[in-house]
């Protein structure tokens, strides 16, 4: 977001990158920073096929099944993954309390 907010400064303003970062109180080392992460393309397709197998696993148990084959993965990677993939389970709906008569 904040490196759209420069460019569109840049473009309409037709100011440098460096003003631009200074006007709006941004260090220039945030704009240009490009992200070197793997992207843990294969796991996640792998991550997205067991959950659509097994609907009802959340994302623990999809951890072992995960840890059962070759992924040897930590378990908060996978949560980290299952989480951007939306594949989230459905929250139960929580039960009432009767009064005692």
């Amino acid at each position: 977001m904040k490196r759209e907010l420069v460019e569109e400064m840049k473009a309409s303003y037709q100011m440098s990158e460096r003003r631009a970062c200074m006007d709006l109180a941004f260090p220039r080392s945030v704009i240009r920073y490009r992200s070197v992460a793997d992207p843990q393309i294969a796991l996640r397709m792998r991550l997205r096929e067991l959950a659509a197998a097994r609907v009802g696993y959340g994302y623990r148990r999809l951890h072992i099944l995960l840890w059962c084959e070759v992924w040897q993965v930590n378990h908060k990677r996978v949560y980290r993954l299952y989480r951007e993939e939306g594949l989230s389970m459905r929250q139960k709906p929580p039960r009432r309390r009767r009064a005692c008569l």
